[in-house]
């Protein structure tokens, strides 16, 4: 059994040369309200859900991105509404939004 029932791994990574980066797409701030959501919903903690900031995934042709263990799922997004429907699909019902894996 896992400590978290959801373990998200947001890309953080930033870049001083110019280089595309999660972080220069929004992936910081995709990250503080993922973590403020969860918090909010109460799903956060041992058996729930863990939102972690992540240095580079290596997946900067499809950043920003984060990855949701156990799952191993892999998204794509542009905006909070997105983030808020991975949040609400995969991370409260368990259904991963399909239009949004890369």
């Amino acid at each position: 059994m896992s400590y978290f029932k959801h373990h998200v791994f947001v890309c953080t990574n930033q870049r001083d040369n110019g280089e595309p980066c999660c972080h220069a797409r929004g992936g910081s701030d995709a990250f503080a309200y993922a973590k403020e959501r969860i918090a909010q919903m109460q799903l956060n903690g041992p058996g729930g859900v863990r939102i972690n900031k992540a240095g580079c995934l290596g997946r900067c042709d499809a950043g920003p991105v984060l990855v949701v263990y156990p799952e191993e799922t892999w998204y794509g997004y542009v905006d909070n509404e997105d983030i808020e429907e991975i949040v609400q699909e995969h991370l409260v019902h368990g259904r991963v939004v399909e239009r949004l894996k890369v």
